[in-house]
């Protein structure tokens, strides 16, 4: 981490139109501004996931203006720390330190649409916190 600024954390997942899009808007309600927040994706979509967008509605949460962007080496520079969600996306971080996330896909015992959309938000959730905790300290 950076003294004099916030540390800063970019969600990567293939699309960036769900899991990373969930993780940043998370954050970004958890801690404001007191973490850097981005997103992106290894392989850009072409527009954000509805269900993903309705779960964060569901807690009054707003995705504003992101939209599904690429990796870029501008956002690495930027951050602290990158955050790989799931286990599609592979991305060489190079010297940003990075962990992966392997999230909830209820998909896989048959939970779909907006229930599924929940499940995984959730677990997303708990990561954020927890990752928003560990950094707000460590930045004291």
């Amino acid at each position: 981490m950076t003294a004099g600024r916030p540390p800063g954390v970019l969600f990567v997942c293939v699309r960036n139109s769900g899991k990373s899009q969930l993780a940043a808007a998370l954050m970004r309600a958890r801690a404001g501004s007191r973490i850097a927040v981005a997103s992106a994706g290894t392989a850009p979509g072409t527009a954000l996931n509805a269900l993903s967008v309705a779960s964060l509605a569901e807690l009054g949460l707003d995705v504003g203006d992101e939209h599904p962007k690429p990796v870029t080496n501008e956002l690495l520079a930027r951050a602290d720390l990158v955050v790989v969600l799931g286990s599609e996306a592979r991305l060489d971080s190079g010297e940003v330190p990075q962990r992966v996330w392997v999230t909830d896909e209820p998909s896989d015992r048959g939970i779909d649409g907006i229930e599924r959309m929940r499940l995984v938000r959730d677990d997303i959730a708990r990561r954020v916190e927890a990752l928003a905790d560990e950094l707000l300290s460590a930045n004291l």
